[in-house]
């Protein structure tokens, strides 16, 4: 709670001039939980499905009702004026199941509402760490961007010099000034797409993009896929969208019957005071009461109408079986997308070192004359791609993991 109340302050008093806040990937979570509208449009939605439940139990109260009027006649000899009032309460014996059932249902909507809840949260916490390692990769890619700029400019310093001692042509300068040129279209653009990465996940959070950041933090060699699985049918199990549909299966039951008890006598009994005053005579009196309502009339769709309602259940049935075994694919596939992204980490960092190596390896070769301007360039480029490639997917097998853990109910 504590830890919650200073996230807080610090959200507040990033809104003023002159103040930073920078966020670790925890604290981005937890600030999301706090202020993300649409986590808090779910909370909203579970409290009017608690507004809605205590509602629905108060119709196993007695229904409590009271008239009154006044009268003037003007061509009766009789009775000229006349005061009437009444006061009644009934209270429901039997209802065909109708309060009961609906009781149930509002009930069921508070469970589901409190699903939609967990559901919303987990996709609120995959989409900030998401968001998150998206910052982080391109703070990557600019950092090894730094390095080629300052890679480059040796590059040109000694190939101006070979152009001033007459060993090279200008050509050679040029090729470089494009290369060079080409890193800051490279460099303008990964600014631009973490400065809009930024301000996504500033807006996610809650928070002020202008003075937002987040910590420094580095993608590290990842923790190997094998310690995050669970099996399919435990996933399942706790899976929002499965209970979701299950919850739906079981409101249509108590739809059905609710259909069923509009076709059921209803029985009630009740107590009332009348007063009336016609014959400027005060005359009142109480009586108590039983009474039966039976819908005759409604028996004639209603065969139909039940009907109708069996075929809701069945279909609610059908969905849950397909929700299952579409969730059953989901997991898997997000799963192999995981051990893929792990995978491809491995395969990547061999690629660095491969490419690091002839990096260096044409660096000495250019110096001693023995390789073109072009083979340097070449393997500088292949450093890069390979330096992005690596960034990319520490980024892809993080977000993967994201989506894991939540279409796994965690």
């Amino acid at each position: 709670m504590m830890k919650k109340t200073v996230l807080f302050l610090l959200l507040c008093m990033a809104a003023a001039p002159g103040l930073s806040q920078t966020l670790t990937l925890d604290e981005c979570r937890t600030a999301a939980e706090e202020h993300n509208r649409t986590l808090k449009n779910s909370r909203l939605d579970l409290d009017a499905a608690l507004q809605t439940r205590r509602e629905a139990f108060t119709t196993y109260f007695p229904q409590v009702s009271a008239s009154g009027g006044v009268f003037q006649a003007q061509h009766l000899s009789l009775v000229k004026r006349g005061i009437l009032g009444s006061v009644t309460a009934v209270q429901p014996l039997f209802a065909g199941l109708k309060i009961v059932s609906g009781n149930k249902l509002a009930r069921l909507g508070e469970e589901v509402a409190q699903l939609q809840l967990q559901k919303t949260a987990a996709e609120v916490r995959e989409r900030t760490d998401t968001y998150f390692w998206q910052v982080v990769s391109l703070r990557d890619n600019l950092s090894t961007i730094e390095a080629v700029e300052r890679q480059l400019a040796e590059i040109h310093r000694q190939v101006a010099l070979s152009v001033k001692a007459g060993l090279v042509t200008t050509n050679d300068l040029l090729r470089v000034e494009l290369r060079r040129q080409e890193v800051a279209s490279e460099r303008l653009k990964v600014e631009n797409g973490l400065k809009v990465s930024k301000m996504l996940l500033a807006q996610h959070i809650g928070a002020d993009w202008h003075t937002f950041d987040i910590a420094a933090a580095a993608f590290g060699e990842p923790e190997a896929p094998a310690s995050f699985y669970v099996p399919v049918d435990e996933a399942l199990d706790r899976r929002a969208e499965y209970l979701l549909s299950e919850k739906n299966v079981e409101a249509q039951k108590y739809r059905k019957r609710m259909e069923r008890g509009k076709r059921l006598p209803t029985v009630a009994v009740g107590a009332g005071y009348l007063y009336y005053n016609v014959t400027d005579k005060d005359v009142d009196d109480g009586m108590v009461f039983a009474q039966v309502s039976i819908p005759i009339s409604d028996w004639w769709g209603g065969a139909h109408a039940l009907k109708k309602a069996r075929i809701d259940e069945m279909q609610a049935e059908n969905d849950r079986l397909e929700a299952r075994e579409m969730l059953a694919v989901e997991i898997e596939r997000t799963w192999s997308e995981v051990q893929e992204a792990h995978a491809q980490i491995l395969l990547m960092q061999r690629s660095v070192a491969s490419a690091t190596e002839n990096l260096r390896q044409n660096r000495n070769f250019y110096d001693a004359g023995t390789a073109t301007l072009t083979d340097l360039l070449d393997a500088e480029t292949l450093y890069t791609q390979s330096r992005n490639n690596l960034t990319s997917a520490y980024a892809a097998y993080h977000t993967s993991l994201a989506k894991y853990m939540r279409v796994t109910g965690r």
